[in-house]
Parts: C-alpha cells; sequence; structure tokens
C-alpha cells in the first residue's frame, strides 16, 4: 500500500471527481467518487457480502454506518429507513465530502457525514453497520469496537464484515471476551451469521 492510505485524514492524491454507476437499495442511481479513499471504483466485495446478509433496518432511530468511504452503507441506511437518522462516519475528509455530496445527489435529507469525534456523545445507536478499516491494526481497530458498539442502545444490532483471512474469527472471539465489559453488563450476544467470498458478517445483537 501506498502512504496516501484511505484512512488518512487528507489523501496526497489528486481529488479528480468522476461519476460511479452502482445500484443500492435497488436503486440505479450514479455517485461521486474519487482516489484517495476507500474502494473508489465500485462498491467492494466486503459491503456487497454485508449488504446481503443483514435484515431491513429500523424505519426510525440513529444509524451508523462506521468507516463511511463514498458511502454505499450509508446511502443503502438512508433509502431504506428515510425517517431515520443516518450518521456517516469517517476520518478521510475527501470521504466525508462524497458521501454528503451523494446524498445530496440522490435526495437524501436524512445523512449527517462527519468525524468521529463529531458525533454527539448523547446519541445512542440503533443499528451500526460497517466494513471497518481493518489495516488500522488491532489496537486501533478494538478501540474502535469499544468506542461504538457502546453507544448500542437495548435492542440494537450491530454488523460487520472482515475478510477471513485479515481476522474475521480473531474479531469474533475478541468481541466474545470484551463484549460484556464494552456494553457494561449489558445482554448481548455475539455470532458469525454470514460467510461468502472470503468474509466473515459478524452480529451483535445487544439485549
Amino acid at each position: 500500500m501506498s502512504d496516501d492510505h484511505y484512512f488518512t485524514a487528507r489523501p496526497a492524491s489528486a481529488d479528480e471527481r468522476r461519476l460511479l454507476p452502482v445500484t443500492l437499495a435497488g436503486r440505479d442511481v450514479e455517485v461521486e467518487t474519487a482516489g484517495g479513499i476507500f474502494s473508489p471504483g465500485r462498491i467492494d466485495l466486503g459491503t456487497q457480502v454485508l449488504l446481503r446478509s443483514v435484515p431491513e433496518p429500523p424505519r426510525t432511530g440513529q444509524l451508523l454506518d462506521l468507516g463511511c468511504g463514498w458511502g454505499p452503507l450509508a446511502l443503502t441506511l438512508a433509502i431504506e429507513s428515510p425517517d431515520a437518522h443516518v450518521w456517516a462516519v469517517d476520518v478521510n475528509e475527501r470521504a466525508l465530502d462524497l458521501v454528503a455530496r451523494n446524498a445530496r445527489r440522490l435526495g437524501l435529507a436524512n445523512v449527517t457525514a462527519c468525524t468521529p469525534d463529531s458525533v454527539p456523545s448523547g446519541v445512542e445507536l440503533a443499528v451500526i453497520w460497517s466494513n471497518p478499516p481493518i489495516r488500522v491494526g488491532k489496537e486501533a481497530l478494538h478501540a474502535m469496537m469499544v468506542q461504538w458498539l457502546a453507544r448500542l442502545a437495548d435492542g440494537a444490532s450491530a454488523h460487520l464484515v472482515v475478510q477471513r483471512h485479515l481476522g474475521a474469527d480473531t474479531l469474533l472471539r475478541w468481541l466474545e471476551d470484551h463484549l460484556p465489559e464494552i456494553l457494561e453488563n449489558r445482554t448481548a450476544t455475539v455470532s458469525r451469521v454470514a460467510s461468502a467470498k472470503g468474509f466473515r458478517v459478524l452480529e451483535v445483537c445487544v439485549g
């Protein structure tokens, strides 16, 4: 990988925008992408596996796409749950600009694209969908899990997609060991709910 990681706040690569035809929530649309973000040329395979595996999101509440990139998960959540509020969170400023522009392009007024620290502390999440940036390393990944899974409301769920050879099963075991602490001993389960194309989908259910 180059030094211009997709999880860098300000990518050094040229910000050359282009339109990409994709299908989101059964709709054929065009979105704006650029280099220096995650999977700029397509909906990546892991995200495709996740989208085929998740249940319908709740119609209302606070929904999170963690590590949003140009926005395939956030935009899908916003289309499927127009009365919910969708937080599209990333550290990459170019990605945040793209997902905000794509939400406007698709007429979705229920998306907020922001950095992790910009989500108000009182927000309780009904859903998390995430293709997390595994390449940030275990320490940073685990910190993300602690920060965001703790925000799940009772009855909420998180779905995470991880490549098998990049540590999906290791993350599952870590979650099994640490969920009681993360959720302050609230009742929770974690399981592998799907496996396809070398990816695992992990589900955390609270309550």
